[in-house]
């Protein structure tokens, strides 16, 4: 007898050993392509002025000196070759305060106030290349730096910004970290 597919009738010993395979391969247990994807390391991002869903320091937006905020970073994946940062504020509809490419893959953090001394500030919504800081119109709005390690450096110019960015980055990304932040304003 055969099922619809062609498959042959292998009982229900056979049927449990091609769910179990599936499930595997889902979970990606199986296959050299979906080990290889996944990063080898555990990147992580912090900043000494904020912790992970923190108040964002004045100093660091629109209502002080906005200037960037110190970050750092641990656990590069080998092979890295550059490092990518991206802020946007997704309750204002992705809005984004910051494009950084090319930062030397061998620095460990970002001091307040020059990380667009250190890669390739790009532009961000505010129409400028560097960081813009938090500045919603009212209310509390969430800020989110994402870190990428890329395999290859990007070589883009001020005017590329976050979709120019993410499209290169395309294939390169060895690895990626979070770390998000609160600003409010009434």
């Amino acid at each position: 007898m055969r099922l619809e597919h062609g498959w042959a009738t292998a009982g229900v010993a056979g049927i449990v050993g091609m769910v179990g395979i599936g499930l595997a391969a889902c979970s990606g247990d199986i296959g050299s392509e979906a080990a290889s994807a996944a990063p080898t390391s555990e990147l992580t991002l912090t900043s000494s002025a904020f912790s992970e869903g923190g108040s964002i320091p004045p100093q660091y937006t629109c209502d002080g000196e906005d200037i960037s905020p110190p970050l750092s970073w641990d656990g590069v994946p080998e092979g890295t070759q550059s490092l990518a940062l991206i802020v946007e504020d997704p309750d204002a509809g992705g809005f984004v305060h910051w494009v950084l490419t090319d930062i030397p893959f061998d620095l460990p953090d970002l001091f307040e106030g020059q990380g667009d001394q250190l890669g390739t500030p790009g532009a961000t919504s505010f129409g400028e290349p560097g960081w813009g800081g938090p500045c919603p119109p009212s209310g509390e709005h969430r800020y989110v730096f994402t870190l990428y390690a890329l395999s290859e450096m990007l070589s883009l110019g001020p005017s590329a910004g976050a979709v120019e960015a993410r499209a290169a980055m395309e294939g390169k990304i060895l690895g990626q970290a979070q770390l998000s932040g609160v600003y409010t304003r009434s």
